[in-house]
């Protein structure tokens, strides 16, 4: 068993890989159980072992994937705290809150044999319990859309107006309604403990949806 620090190995890209990957198989996947597009633009994909509904339609893949490419230099960094995904009715008011809260240990005891897979396995539980969800959340309305935000440390948030990863691709700073709801319950999915990943999801959910 090996101590190692955050440089080692390039732990921090190896930890952005491992969480920008399973981000995105998230967010397909909660826009799915959640409806907030039709079924029909959804295929069967296999990812840790487990069968998912992934979107096959390019635009919404793009986004997706900007998104995180934005997203992953900061978790490289160990720079980010919540990356969050809003679901938003036609008045663009947010109705669910999906919160990943993550954070990354200064230093790990590690088999690196065992490592990936275990980590595998954690991830693989949550995105189980995400595609059960709709069992304790109410029903959305109609014609919603969504949003992706990232809460970070304050000195990340300066650089990150100053550096823009893709191009016509900017951070900008969320709006106060995206990120505070009125009323909301807290209800938490899934907490994984890992030598290199701590995460906790739950969602915030407004308590009248119509």
């Amino acid at each position: 068993m090996a101590t190692l620090t955050r440089q080692d190995l390039n732990f921090g890209q190896v930890v952005a890989d491992i969480l920008c990957e399973f981000l995105e198989v998230a967010i397909h996947l909660i826009l799915y159980v959640r409806d907030v597009y039709p079924s029909g633009i959804f295929q069967k994909r296999k990812k840790y072992n487990v069968p998912l509904q992934m979107s096959c339609h390019p635009d919404l893949n793009q986004y997706i994937q900007d998104t995180l490419h934005c997203v992953k230099p900061v978790i490289e960094k160990n720079e980010a705290e919540k990356v969050v995904v809003v679901i938003m009715d036609k008045e663009h008011r947010p109705v669910e809150r999906f919160v990943f809260e993550i954070s990354q240990p200064p230093l790990l005891s590690i088999s690196s044999e065992t490592l990936l897979s275990h980590v595998e396995q954690l991830l693989r539980a949550v995105i189980l319990k995400i595609s059960v969800c709709d069992a304790v959340l109410d029903n959305n309305p109609p014609g919603c859309t969504f949003t992706v935000l990232v809460h970070t440390r304050e000195a990340a948030t300066r650089n990150m107006e100053k550096v823009q990863v893709i191009k016509d691709f900017p951070w900008i700073v969320a709006d106060d309604q995206e990120v505070h709801m009125e009323e909301a319950k807290l209800i938490p999915l899934k907490t994984m403990t890992s030598d290199i990943l701590k995460m906790q999801l739950y969602v915030e959910e407004i308590t009248q949806k119509t």
